[in-house]
This record gives structure tokens, C-alpha cells and sequence, in this order.
């Protein structure tokens, strides 16, 4: 059985995240280390967005300040999420890795197992989403929101048909970057306040249509389930679904210094986060 990396990062600022999962690729396409599972938190909460969503035109940057909402854009593409109350996964592995399938797509769904196989380990029935209908992948190419948990993609994970953890994914120079938020608990106002909409009834419209689309965890069971609970359930299911084996490791002193300065020279500047 293959032994893989997995990380712990704890809660971290939102440019320090961003450059952490950036530097594993890093470090991944140099054969310093295996492939890696990581898991985090945000501190503070954090509204991230997407590779190419237009900041000026899709957010309210005024309403994430008054959330006190640190604030990210990351190098996978995708719609805006909210990370508060989550667990956030990534999966760093090399584009020819022999469980890689070629396709973004294929990719998704095996980097996902991990994902099914944790749900099911906490009594949850998930399943894959797979748009079936024209109209359903039709609205993929184009979606109506700037949410990201407004709707399911290709092998994200639903229970009743409800989305319950939203993933990106990015491959640069050989190597796959996939992260996603795993939902534990949500704040549906603070999360439809940072997006800005035509007009207050089409808000008010998006977010009734929402409770339809997506779920938090702990709205999905009786036994309220805390982060430490998941994260040893996904370790689990990462495990199970990927059949590796999970080898605990902590950052150097150096590697944490490399992830300071991408922090300062990216991630960290007005630069990158608010690009046109």
C-alpha cells in the first residue's frame, strides 16, 4: 500500500492557506515529498473566490468587512465560498500518478472517493452528483450565481440531491491541486450578504432556491458531528477510497519559511486578489 503525506494545518490566515497548498505542489513536482492530503481551517473566516470571478462586479467587498471576513482568491477556478464553520480538504498529486486518470473530470470523481467513503464512515448516505440532462451540464458551463454551493458539478457530493461539499480543482506543470469545503454548519445570511445581486428580490429569490441546493452537515443529522470527528472520518475515508496509506508530518522550519514568502509576494497582495 502506498504511504501518501497528511497534513494538519490547523487554523491558518487566508493568504497563508493559499500559499501553503501552492508550495505543496511545489514541493510535490520536485520530489521532495509524496503526494499529500491536507487538511485546514480559516482564521478568521474567510470569503474566497474563484481563479476568474471579477471581484468589483460579483462581491461586496463592503459586507465582507463588515463581517470582519478575511478575504482570497484561489488558483482553481470555481465561485465563491464562505469558510467558517468547515472542514477544508486538498489532494496534491502528480497529473501521472498510475490512480490519475487523464481528465479533470475522472479526477474528480476518484480524488472523491476519499470524500464518499468519509461521509458514509459518518452515517451519511452520499452520493456522486452526475448531470444527466443537457439542461443540467448546460448550467454548469453557465452558472447563475457567484455561490459556489448553489449547485453540484461533476462528482461533487450530494445526500437527497443536495450538494454537501464543494471542490476545484487546478493542474499546473504536472501536478493536481484539488480542495474543497466540507460544511459542517452555515450562516445563509452572512454567506448571501458578501455577493451583490440586481436587486434585493432576486437575493431573496436565490437564497429561498438555495435551501433546495445545498445542506450543512449538521443539518443532516441528530448527532451533532464536531470537526475533530470529521477529520478522522475523512483521514479514514482518503484512506479507504484511495487505498493509501496516511504518514502524519509537520512543516519545517524552512518549508514554513517558503510558504511566508509566497504569502508576501502573492497571496498576501492586493495584487493577486483583486486582478482584473
Amino acid at each position: 500500500m502506498e504511504t501518501w503525506y497528511y497534513l494538519d494545518s490547523g487554523l491558518k490566515g487566508p493568504a497563508y492557506n493559499m500559499a501553503l497548498d501552492e508550495k505543496l505542489m511545489d514541493w510535490h513536482r520536485e520530489k521532495k515529498i509524496p503526494p499529500v492530503v491536507r487538511f485546514y481551517g480559516w482564521d478568521p473566516a474567510t470569503l474566497s473566490v474563484g481563479y476568474f470571478q471579477k471581484v468589483e462586479k460579483e462581491i461586496d467587498l463592503s459586507a465582507v468587512e463588515k463581517h470582519g471576513l478575511g478575504f482570497v482568491r484561489r488558483p482553481t477556478g470555481g465561485r465563491g465560498v464562505l469558510h467558517d464553520d468547515e472542514l477544508t480538504y486538498s489532494v496534491i498529486v502528480e497529473e501521472g500518478h498510475p490512480k490519475m486518470p487523464g481528465t479533470v473530470t475522472e479526477a474528480y470523481r476518484v480524488i472523491s472517493e476519499g470524500l464518499l467513503e468519509g461521509f458514509r464512515l459518518l452515517g451519511l448516505q452520499a452520493e456522486f452528483s452526475i448531470p444527466r440532462t443537457e439542461e443540467e451540464k448546460d448550467r454548469l458551463k453557465r452558472p447563475r450565481s457567484a455561490v459556489c454551493f448553489d449547485a453540484p458539478s461533476w462528482y461533487e457530493l450530494v445526500v437527497e440531491g443536495r450538494k454537501i461539499a464543494g471542490s476545484a480543482q487546478t493542474r499546473q506543470k504536472g501536478i493536481i491541486l484539488q480542495h474543497g469545503s466540507i460544511i459542517l454548519s452555515l450562516n445563509e445570511d452572512k454567506l448571501f450578504d458578501v455577493f451583490q445581486y440586481p436587486s434585493q428580490k432576486v437575493r431573496e429569490r436565490m437564497q429561498r432556491a438555495f435551501k433546495s441546493k445545498a445542506v450543512a452537515i449538521n443539518e443532516l443529522t441528530d448527532k451533532h458531528i464536531h470537526l475533530e470527528e470529521m477529520k478522522q472520518a475523512m483521514k479514514k475515508g482518503f484512506e479507504k477510497g484511495l487505498d493509501i496509506q496516511l504518514e502524519p508530518i509537520r512543516l519545517t522550519e524552512d518549508q514554513e519559511k517558503e510558504v511566508s514568502q509566497l504569502v508576501e509576494t502573492k497571496y498576501g497582495t492586493d495584487r493577486w486578489n483583486f486582478k482584473t
